[in-house]
């Protein structure tokens, strides 16, 4: 039997990039997956992968995770196909970068509600289902952004710290509950997330492209930088039986970047 046997996984931004291979990942470990995804064709592609892959059951639902009505629909379109909701892994999320005195309240905001705002909404509106089976997995993707300073991405940043302190107040909130939150925080990514800095970021500082992204993986001690499967690896476990003692954690997926 596989781990995550007759459990049913909701991904959000599972269309590409770590999303989906955290999506195809739980469903390798036995999971029915649900990709809700603000792109409809992106979440196809990643559930038609899925079910080819892994022989398990995908639902594509076009979702924008900022909006109530769309988050509500990602519950009750999940319950009426599989009837439970057993992991729930908020890894949409948006980067944007701006220097310091730049910043304007439309960027704070949009970067903020996608990514800290809308973990918890989404965790709201499944977490009534976990504590009717009293059990549930929430895992939230931050970054390592969220523990260091970071002067051309400061609002990104506050977003991740946020998801970072919310997972622990979740976590100690529902963990009588039967219910675990936690959280994965990835450093350098080989993402187009990742390629979106180097030209932007690199760019506004006179780099060539990919010269930032060199600069970068020349501060990882582990040499290289990390594979989305490297992310989903961590998850998998997390929300695994072998992650049942662990709540409240945020988890670095640094290549030894970030220790703390």
């Amino acid at each position: 039997m596989a781990e995550l046997d007759g459990q049913v996984a909701i991904v959000t931004g599972a269309g590409r990039g770590i999303g989906r291979a955290i999506a195809l990942e739980l469903a390798q470990l036995g999971a029915d997956v649900v990709v809700a995804e603000l792109e409809q064709a992106a979440a196809a592609r990643t559930v038609a992968e899925l079910e080819e892959l892994t022989g398990q059951r995908g639902l594509a639902v076009r979702a924008d995770v900022t909006n109530g009505e769309d988050r509500q629909t990602i519950v009750e379109e999940t319950l009426q196909k599989f009837g439970r909701i057993d992991i729930l892994v908020n890894n949409a999320g948006i980067y944007r970068t701006m220097a310091l005195l730049d910043i304007t309240e439309e960027h704070w905001d949009e970067v903020l509600d996608v990514n800290a705002k809308a973990v918890l909404m989404c965790a709201q509106a499944v977490l009534p289902s976990m504590q009717a089976a009293k059990r549930g997995v929430i895992v939230n993707l931050a970054s390592m952004a969220g523990k260091v300073p970071s002067p051309t991405g400061l609002v990104y940043a506050v977003s991740k710290a946020a998801v970072i302190s919310m997972t622990r107040s979740l976590a100690a909130g529902f963990a009588a509950e039967g219910i675990r939150v936690n959280c994965v925080c990835p450093g350098f990514i080989d993402t187009d997330m990742f390629t979106q800095l180097d030209r932007e970021l690199g760019g506004r500082l006179g780099k060539q492209p990919g010269e930032l992204t060199r600069e970068r993986v020349a501060t990882v001690p582990m040499g290289r930088m990390g594979q989305a499967q490297d992310v989903a690896n961590v998850v998998g476990f997390l929300v695994s039986s072998k992650g049942a003692y662990m709540t409240g954690q945020a988890v670095n997926v640094t290549g030894g970047l970030v220790m703390y």
